[in-house]
């Protein structure tokens, strides 16, 4: 009997569509319930978001997913109730008066760290609720700053009241958060109209399969995955069973966070393993199963 399909899948997620949405499609269209994503994407944005399919949802939750990359489209003078296109106008200032190096540079100086305030609508947890369900529910929403990274901001056009341009930042940055606070910066407010994600991590617009030609040889294999998002260890034919087994490995490595070990043989991925302060190596997550020889691989 099949297991099903498995792997990362990396969608270009249309526009309009939530993440779960997105998940339901897929399972459609792969025959199976086994699918997840690895982090969420907002409605109106469109670009990469990934999934994990089969065994690949135990994945999920340990891929280092931790860079992010957008094009993005600002509109300044108009301010809105969720920081985007989407949400109801509160507050319109005159935005003529602005020059386009002002506008250039109050974006490029947020490259960096700073404390970035979520959107109010964001799915930041607030006492075990998100956000946004809390502002549906008419309660009033204050999210303290947190500390966020702007790798790179780069100003592709300035057609005023709007701004393009592109970002690669931390995950956890709002990029909804950057337009409202550049209009703040610039004394007439501000707003997203439009978000394509064109990375997440390793994986990029290049990887992404339409929606709607989702098939299992869309899949990336899990060691294609793993040998993209972790430091590798292979082991000897010796040490694959006790790894099968889920068992600590004498082990040192300077990473840190989860390895992947692979069969130097055949090249399969087998475990997630961690280091441990005695200087040994445990298994954080095994996907080889237990009882396979390597004849079955």
């Amino acid at each position: 009997m099949s297991a099903g399909p498995t792997g990362v899948l990396v969608v270009d997620k249309p526009g309009g569509m939530t993440s779960h949405d997105v998940v339901s499609r897929v399972r459609r269209a792969l025959g199976t319930r086994k699918v997840g994503h690895a982090g969420t994407l907002d409605p109106m944005a469109t670009g990469v978001l990934v999934l994990g399919v089969g065994r690949a949802t135990r994945l999920l939750g340990q891929l280092t997913l931790t860079t992010k990359a957008y094009d993005a489209r600002a509109r300044l003078g108009l301010s809105t109730a969720t920081d985007d296109a989407e949400g109801e106008p509160v507050a319109s200032r005159d935005a003529t008066g602005l020059v386009a190096g002002a506008v250039s540079d109050a974006l490029t100086g947020l490259v960096g760290e700073l404390d970035q305030v979520p959107s109010s609508v964001s799915a930041v947890k607030i006492d075990g609720r998100r956000a946004y369900a809390r502002v549906r529910d008419g309660e009033r929403v204050e999210i303290p700053p947190r500390r966020v990274r702007i790798d790179d901001l780069r100003v592709h056009e300035v057609a005023l009241p709007e701004v393009a341009f592109s970002v690669r930042c931390s995950s956890g940055t709002y990029v909804r958060a950057i337009a409202r606070d550049v209009g703040e910066d610039l004394g007439v407010g501000g707003h997203l109209v439009a978000l394509r994600r064109t990375a997440v991590g390793p994986f990029t617009l290049d990887d992404a399969a339409a929606l709607d030609e989702v098939t299992p040889d869309a899949l990336l294999s899990l060691e294609d995955a793993v040998t993209r998002c972790f430091p590798v260890v292979r082991v000897d034919a010796a040490t694959v069973a006790d790894v099968r087994q889920g068992r600590a490995l004498p082990l040192r490595w300077e990473a840190e966070g989860p390895v992947a070990v692979l069969d130097d043989a055949s090249g399969r991925f087998l475990a997630l393993y961690a280091g441990r302060p005695d200087g040994s190596a445990r298994a954080v997550a095994v996907f080889a199963p237990a009882n396979e020889t390597p004849a079955d691989g």
